[in-house]
């Protein structure tokens, strides 16, 4: 068995398979020599190399213009989102705004609404003050009213108890002629 797969190993040899002169029909190098060239000559022949030229030119023209449209695409899509981020910045600065507005508008509300009861109240003390200053007036007069007829009505009643209805009656009629030059 050892012998046998010796000569196997030795009959598998390339250089064996060739034998004889290298321009022979027997000769397996100069048939596989031929057939490479024959093929070679078939396809430059057919033109192949021209045609994969070709092909490979327009596989690049096809890639080219793809990568043209993705960079045409990739800078619409930049100016796309520049225009929106913007327009956020824009939004937001208007956001700004219109709170800071607002507060100013609340705060000044809240000044105006401070005066405006500062005003009120000053307004209702100085009523309360006139309404006290007239009480006081009118008690004051009612008092002074109070005291002159009580005045008078001591004074009427010594004067009765002291005169005489003679000197009463004198004195009743100079003080209508008092009256009457005070009157004219």
């Amino acid at each position: 068995m050892k012998k046998l797969s010796l000569l196997l190993v030795l009959a598998a040899q390339p250089a064996f398979a060739a034998s004889g002169p290298f321009f022979s029909l027997w000769n397996t190098n100069f048939i596989v020599t031929l057939a490479f060239l024959l093929f070679v000559g078939i396809v430059l022949w057919a033109k192949v190399p021209g045609m994969l030229g070709k092909m490979l030119d327009k596989r690049a023209d096809n890639i080219r213009s793809d990568l043209e449209e993705a960079r045409k695409l990739r800078d619409e899509a930049q100016s796309i989102l520049a225009s929106y981020e913007r327009q956020a910045r824009e939004v937001q600065g208007q956001a700004d705004q219109i709170v800071a507005a607002a507060k100013r508008d609340a705060e000044a509300a809240a000044e105006k609404a401070k005066d405006d009861l500062k005003v009120s109240i000053e307004r209702r003390l100085k009523a309360a003050d006139e309404q006290i200053a007239s009480a006081e007036a009118q008690a004051l007069k009612e008092v002074k009213d109070r005291a002159v007829t009580v005045a008078v009505a001591a004074a009427g009643d010594v004067l009765s108890k002291q005169l005489s209805a003679q000197d009463r009656a004198a004195m009743i009629d100079s003080s209508l002629g008092e009256v009457e030059q005070r009157l004219n």
